[in-house]
């Protein structure tokens, strides 16, 4: 039997564990990037890969199912600590932490998630980059990326949206 390499398995098996995740976590998005975590997991551990213990199959959707409960606590530990921190009263700031911005703006970041403005503070304000952003937050660099990219679509809309009101 021909030794099998992780690109023909990966290929083989990608859309799968997509499935199994989309089915797991009942959101497309939050899918995708599993699996991309799932395969950057199998690609690492690939030579520990031992087919007499199973199939590739099999030992990947235990990674994906890893990854997805690794991301399912992640994000309740996110958001008790979104949830506490919104619950307590925020220090009285010597400086605006809205000054320079505009009224619309400023509506808009106020409308956005806890975690969605911490993400903005730590990669906009602080100018951390990706991976010192995603270890500040506990979560992976593309988990990072993704929910700057979504707040930052937020914002977009929220302020066209009162612009063009």
């Amino acid at each position: 039997m021909a030794e099998t390499t992780f690109a023909t398995v990966a290929e083989r098996e990608l859309d799968g564990i997509y499935a199994y995740l989309v089915y797991l976590t009942g959101d497309p998005v939050i899918a995708d990037d599993l699996t991309a975590e799932t395969f950057e997991r199998a690609l690492r551990r690939w030579k520990r890969f031992d087919p007499r213990r199973g199939t590739a199959k099999t030992w990947l959707c235990q990674l994906a199912r890893s990854t997805a409960l690794d991301h399912f606590r992640s994000e309740s530990r996110r958001r008790k600590r979104e949830e506490t921190y919104a619950a307590t009263e925020p220090p009285a700031a010597q400086n605006d932490p809205w000054q320079g911005l505009s009224p619309a703006l400023e509506t808009a970041v106020r409308g956005l998630s806890v975690g969605e403005r911490e993400v903005i503070a730590l990669r906009v304000i602080l100018e951390l980059d990706g991976e010192t952003a995603a270890r500040v937050l506990g979560i992976s660099v593309t988990a990072c990326s993704t929910r700057l990219s979504r707040a930052l679509g937020k914002l977009q809309e929220k302020v066209r949206d009162d612009v063009f009101a």
